[in-house]
């Protein structure tokens, strides 16, 4: 124990050190040296304050917040069978512990007492926030139930955590499973050279001759998007579509009934009429009912447009290869014929301009340009793989901002997908402004023997997402870390992102980093122009898309699921309003839809619409004054970059923008008026 790594003092997360048998020790005993922090607080003999109560519970458990952030990060981007086995007793442990503190009566008691004088006690903003948050943390979740239903609060709890995991084991394990293998080179018709190049690799390092597609975003997305063999399209779709749903050790249908249900019952526990109502609380939505009018109103509008669209691309296929019926596996490959064909624009061309390397150092320019900030890879900071990047983040005086990681590449032991996370929070303390370190994790296209990695357009604004995220995280400037950085309203919280993507498709930004790695040419301005030009092409499906994602999530959490039976048959109801392709029988969309039964979503994915909103409205400023105007970069980095969780959103907006937001910029912005 005493050689532990995680229970030693560090700055930056000590990696290398790390051996997965050091984590349940440590988890454990820190688990407990918090519980003795609590303890402290709830004996403390004087009058309940706010420096004794509030602040003093927000400054436990530091060491623990950090060893398990180290944990469960590794959990998601370099996991093994070893790290999910801790992860099954880890995930039960600290939900314990959670409610442990949470139904703590003399712990509430403390808090509640300050609760009721906190308009006498002269507190800034943030601490009443601070104040508010803390209070609601143990009214909404339980404190004041019986003992009873403590219990079965307890129960619930530690049950979801571990269905939540085993909902992602088996997904990653389902990726992980399937491969097309080909060994005919007529099967590669339509395949782009570096994609057949990077799946010979592929093969090779499986120890295969041939060719080898895997369920892997820069393996699947390009096979689905120029493969002619039609059948074969089918097949990836298929089992793209599939995961968790085959009925065998792996399947999640069980899983996202039980999640649901509990979830339902643990609201009804606590005086909620469902999950939903409980989630939008703590949220600008507010209730389901707004969620729900929100995205019926956008359907009301996409919907004309999706089926217009859905049309033309039916006759264009039809005219193209005399197909009858659009399937889900010719969606992406006649997108983009009729693509080329509109626009002369196609992912292959435009990538040789997109090489990794420049467009990192093109994010870190408009980071500077835009916040002063200053990126320098640094190689003396401890990684959990070889692949990841780190940086030092400094400002114009040379100050330390953050510490930066970038881990860009898929492999076996990480899920799918492109995040951004912490290790460690920004706060001032006694005087000091501690700085964050950030993390982003994405899963892009990688180099191969004879080419860079080369990322499709829409890498790029992955890329330029989660570094919004980042940024967030970065510029962070708060007191305490529960309300720093992206501890926001969780519809708030994809502002920064969705903002950042609207710098990829402006000519200012793209001669930055747009540049043929070969010969470093500038990407040319008849591209320029037509990626401006095909930014709205078939929006309208894309929107539909997205808000049939949102509904399903609203379906599942917003009212009384105990009678759901069957997955499918629930979620075809739940698609009906927004379906263009005929249903695929082989195919569910919930046993696999990782943001609401495993991250952070449930009752949520409608907030990427909604901060669609805010940034098309927050953009459209920018556009008027420039989309490098330090004055504007300056409102939006001090009131809504740096805040955090100060101040309620909407207020921090109205400071940023001087107005309520405008749905209008977003509909006209994806061409939908």
């Amino acid at each position: 124990m005493k050689n532990n790594p995680l229970l030693q003092p560090y700055n930056t997360a000590p990696f290398s050190k790390i051996e997965n048998a050091h984590f349940l020790p440590a988890i454990s005993k820190l688990i407990a040296e918090t519980k003795a922090e609590i303890d402290a607080i709830t004996s403390n003999t004087e009058t309940p304050t706010f420096k004794n109560t509030v602040e003093a519970l927000e400054n436990t458990g530091e060491q623990l917040d950090r060893a398990t952030s180290i944990f469960f990060n590794l959990n998601s981007a370099e996991t093994n069978d070893e790290i999910q086995k801790i992860a099954q007793e880890v995930s039960p442990m600290l939900t314990e512990f959670s409610n442990d503190m949470l139904l703590n009566e003399t712990l509430f008691e403390r808090i509640k007492t300050v609760y009721k004088q906190k308009d006498s006690l002269n507190l800034s903003e943030e601490q009443h926030m601070l104040l508010d948050k803390k209070y609601k943390a143990f009214s909404r979740n339980g404190a004041n139930l019986s003992d009873e239903k403590k219990t079965e609060l307890r129960k619930i709890d530690a049950e979801l955590s571990k269905l939540k995991l085993t909902f992602g084991e088996n997904i990653l394990a389902e990726t992980n499973k399937f491969e097309l293998h080909l060994t005919t080179k007529s099967d590669l018709s339509g395949l782009p050279e570096g994609v057949i190049e990077a799946a010979a690799q592929t093969a090779q390092e499986k120890g295969k001759d041939g060719w080898v597609f895997t369920l892997d975003y820069p393996s699947y997305v390009p096979f689905m998007t120029y493969a002619d063999n039609r059948e074969l399209r089918k097949k990836m779709a298929i089992a793209f579509g599939a995961k968790g749903f085959h009925n065998d050790e792996l399947d999640n249908q069980q899983n996202v009934l039980q999640i649901a249900n509990l979830r339902h019952k643990r609201a009804n526990l606590l005086g909620y009429k469902s999950h939903a109502h409980f989630v939008l609380e703590e949220r600008m939505a507010e209730t389901p009912e707004k969620v729900k009018s929100f995205l019926n109103e956008l359907l009301e509008k996409a919907k004309p447009a999706a089926q217009k669209e859905f049309d033309e691309l039916t006759a264009f296929a039809k005219e193209l290869d005399g197909i009858d019926h659009l399937e889900k596996w010719d969606g992406a490959y006649y997108s983009e014929k009729l693509k080329q064909k509109l626009f002369n624009l196609d992912d292959e061309k435009l990538k040789p301009y997109f090489e990794l390397k420049n467009v990192i150092n093109g994010v870190f320019t408009v980071a500077e340009k835009l916040y002063g900030l200053h990126f320098e890879e640094v190689h003396n900071i401890d990684k959990y793989h070889t692949d990841v990047k780190t940086y030092e983040v400094k400002d114009d005086e040379n100050e330390l901002v953050a510490i930066f990681y970038a881990d860009f590449h898929p492999r076996a032991g990480k899920r799918n997908g492109a995040w951004m996370t912490s290790y460690k929070p920004q706060q001032i303390k006694d005087g000091k402004n501690d700085r964050p370190h950030i993390s982003i994790v994405c899963n892009f296209t990688k180099p191969t023997a004879s080419k860079p990695s080369l990322l499709t357009f829409n890498e790029v604004t992955t890329l330029f997402h989660e570094f919004g995220h980042a940024l967030h995280g970065m510029l962070a400037n708060t007191h305490y870390p529960s309300l720093s950085g992206t501890s926001v309203y969780w519809d708030f919280v994809e502002l920064p992102s969705q903002i950042l993507e609207n710098w990829c498709y402006e000519k200012e930004t793209l001669e930055l980093f747009a540049k043929h790695y070969k010969s470093g040419e500038v990407i040319p301005m008849e591209y320029i122009e037509k990626i401006k030009d095909s930014a709205t092409f078939l929006e309208g499906m894309a929107t539909l898309r997205q808000l049939s994602f949102g509904m399903l999530d609203m379906a599942w959490h917003g009212s009384d699921p105990s009678g759901i039976a069957d997955v499918k048959a629930f979620e075809a109801a739940a698609f009906n309003d927004t379906q263009l392709y005929p249903d695929v029988k082989e195919n569910c969309m919930s046993t696999s839809f990782s943001h609401i039964f495993q991250g952070g979503y449930s009752a949520g994915y409608y907030s990427y619409k909604w901060a669609e909103v805010l940034d098309a409205d927050a953009f459209a400023l920018f556009k008027q004054e420039g989309i490098f105007n330090k004055k504007v970069a300056d409102r939006f980095k001090g009131f809504v970059l740096s805040q955090g969780g100060t101040l309620d959103p909407m207020e921090l907006y109205i400071k940023f923008r001087g107005q309520k937001p405008d749905p209008e910029a977003l509909l006209k912005r994806a061409g939908l008026v």
